[in-house]
């Protein structure tokens, strides 16, 4: 992996080559099958991904229309479904429940409307359902939920930490792209 410095002025600088290198030999470098690694040079942090986006950026600016705009609001929108998606599937187990508490009064309210029960048996119905649910509930111990986590931890699903260290990691990229696209233009 060729690892690349940046430093303060902007400069980059290949540790392996010992010269410094534009961001065009940078993209010259991938193009050949090169595993790259940005770091700033004074704190060591990861800019691998704020500097591909600057060559993409750059690229797009030189050859007008490389990117469309299709694509790059699906890219936008994927990224954001994919983030809430993982939001979604990482609520707690009382979000869960919730859910579920509100999709069965709908659909039990939906056939008292239908005349398929009364008013009062969906009422009942809707009781019983909802305190068996309370009961299940209550039975979601500490252990039961450190069971849940060792699982999900093993089956590597993203914990909601992960997720909203990802989303600040996204907001701070796009910060920083865009006060990169504010000092270039």
């Amino acid at each position: 992996m060729v690892t690349i410095k940046r430093y303060p002025n902007r400069k980059l600088y290949n540790t392996e080559a010992k010269q410094y290198i534009t961001l065009e030999g940078v993209a010259d470098l991938i193009r050949q099958g090169a595993e790259i690694q940005v770091v700033d040079h004074a704190s060591g942090e990861d800019l691998t991904a704020l500097t591909l986006t600057q060559i993409i950026l750059e690229q797009e600016k030189k050859q007008s229309g490389l990117l469309t705009n299709s694509f790059l609001t699906g890219l936008i929108r994927s990224s954001s479904d994919r983030l809430s998606s993982v939001q979604r599937s990482l609520m707690s187990p009382a979000s869960f429940w919730h859910q579920i508490d509100e999709e069965i009064k709908s659909r039990i309210q939906a056939l008292a409307r239908q005349g398929e029960i009364s008013e009062k048996e969906a009422k009942t119905l809707i009781d019983k359902m909802i305190q068996q649910g309370a009961r299940q509930m209550s039975r979601l111990t500490t252990t039961d939920e450190a069971a849940l986590e060792n699982y999900l931890r093993r089956r590597q699903v993203p914990t909601q930490e992960d997720v909203e260290r990802l989303h600040a990691q996204i907001e701070e990229l796009t910060a920083k792209i865009e006060e990169f696209s504010r000092t270039e233009g």
